[in-house]
């Protein structure tokens, strides 16, 4: 009872009014679902968040708190890695984060819970991430406190009868776990429906280079069908989204699929719409981490100057453009999303955080791109990525200025700076400006009218074939 409660008292906006999704609308979206995949009265959906990071588990959340009332005919639960141990300082903080929450202070005196925090903040005992989280609180956004939530630290035990599986994973972990996954799911006769929020990619160069998502991992791994296997990604920021700040998103995948998950995920502050473009879509949102790292470097390097951030803006979105005509064959329709989605990520995403704390010296490349209580730094990965892609010859265009073929890397000035700075650590974070202080750079404009008059779409890069 008490957690049902907890749910109503979730869906009041600020001004105290019940939100506009009842509980009675909420059953019916539930059951909607529960037809289209097939399960009988008495055999409750089971959604399982696969990894607990902040977006990961913010979304696994959101559904607890909109559906896990409903036990009879949902089971939402989150599995994350054990062992994780919580540090002193961290302990300490979250010590009064709580205290600072009355209704989180009396959650946990309800449950019981709250003495083990009086003793990890004295130091008298260790907790453990996996812990915490059972009581709502994710270790890499202390800040925000979540429902409750069903932990599972055993992987077979969380998902071999999932029906819905939602992927929190960085992506550089995907394809492991995804593997392992894989063998609990061998004498399946249903297949489940995956939902990446997985924001990464790859680069593969045999046979032809290719770009490889963190979806394509999951169909590889588990052999799971593609159109099983959805993208879930928009301009937002997990800890606003969770307070309920209003959001919008966009799953992408096969028409079965999207179009009654989007409904199902649909909340008042959160607006779920639905596009076919799965791959376009998803490796935009890896495409946009690697330029939040710049914009971070060049802020705290120029004293958050408005005009130079505003100078790397104009560059970095124009080698987007351009890079996003090699990529789609019509570019034109992904300019909203792109932009938008590099707009927030900008504003108060972990990438560009993380190039922030690089050009301060608060952080150091030794560190790795896993950073305690952000969890991990996307875009890093992404810079090798589209950089080893970008370079190879086979996917050569002509150099306006030199009348030549050139690898496209050759025509991103900031990617290339960005891939000596953070993977081969040829130059320092300083150099960043130098792109920009360039003589020999083009007006940004040049480079999109260069992309846009130019058939520059390489249908292979993202496993297509050429029309």
């Amino acid at each position: 009872m008490d957690e049902i409660v907890e749910s109503m008292h979730n869906n009041v906006n600020s001004n105290g009014l019940i939100q506009q999704h009842s509980i009675g609308a909420l059953e019916e979206k539930l059951d909607e679902l529960r037809r289209l995949m097939g399960k009988p009265e008495g055999d409750p959906l089971r959604i399982v968040g696969v990894g607990a990071g902040a977006w990961g588990s913010v979304f696994t959340a959101m559904l607890q708190d909109s559906y896990g009332h409903l036990r009879d005919k949902v089971l939402i639960r989150i599995w994350r890695r054990p062992g994780r141990s919580v540090d002193r300082a961290t302990a300490e903080h979250l010590f009064e984060v709580i205290n600072s929450r009355e209704d989180v202070l009396r959650r946990l005196i309800r449950r019981c819970a709250y003495l083990k925090y009086v003793e990890a903040r004295l130091g008298d005992r260790t907790l453990f991430a996996d812990e915490i989280l059972k009581d709502g609180f994710c270790l890499n956004m202390i800040d925000t406190p979540l429902c409750p939530l069903k932990v599972v630290t055993n992987l077979q035990e969380a998902v071999w009868d999932a029906d819905v599986v939602i992927n929190g994973l960085p992506s550089t972990e995907t394809r492991e776990v995804f593997e392992e996954i894989s063998k609990y799911w061998k004498e399946r006769i249903t297949v489940p429906v995956i939902i990446s929020l997985a924001k990464g990619v790859q680069a593969e160069l045999e046979p032809v280079p290719r770009i490889i998502t963190p979806t394509q991992m999951i169909n590889r791994a588990t052999g799971v069908p593609i159109e099983n296997i959805l993208y879930l990604g928009g301009p937002n920021i997990a800890s606003e989204i969770y307070n309920k700040e209003y959001a919008n998103a966009r799953i992408c995948g096969a028409d079965k699929w999207r179009k009654p998950l989007a409904k199902f995920l649909r909340q008042p502050h959160f607006i779920v719409w639905d596009n076919g473009d799965l791959v376009t879509h998803e490796v935009m949102g890896g495409l946009k981490n690697v330029y939040a790292i710049g914009a971070g470097m060049v802020a705290a390097l120029t004293n958050e100057s408005a005009t130079s951030k505003s100078v790397y803006f104009a560059y970095c979105t124009s080698e987007m453009i351009f890079i996003t005509h090699l990529l789609a064959e019509e570019p034109e329709k992904l300019a909203g999303p792109l932009l938008a989605d590099t707009y927030v990520t900008l504003l108060k995403g972990r990438n560009a955080w993380y190039g922030q704390e690089l050009a301060k010296g608060k952080l150091s490349l030794d560190l790795g791109d896993s950073i305690k209580g952000k969890g991990m730094i996307q875009g890093v990965s992404a810079v090798k990525a589209f950089y080893k892609l970008l370079s190879q010859s086979s996917l050569s265009v002509l150099h306006p200025g030199e009348n030549k073929p050139v690898a496209p890397v050759e025509l991103c000035p900031i990617l290339k700076m960005l891939y000596k700075i953070l993977i081969k650590r040829e130059f320092p974070i300083q150099a960043i400006l130098q792109v920009l202080r360039d003589e020999t750079m083009n007006d940004p404009r040049d480079r999109i009218e260069i992309a846009q008059s130019h058939v520059f779409y390489r249908p292979s890069l993202l496993g297509r074939q050429p029309c």
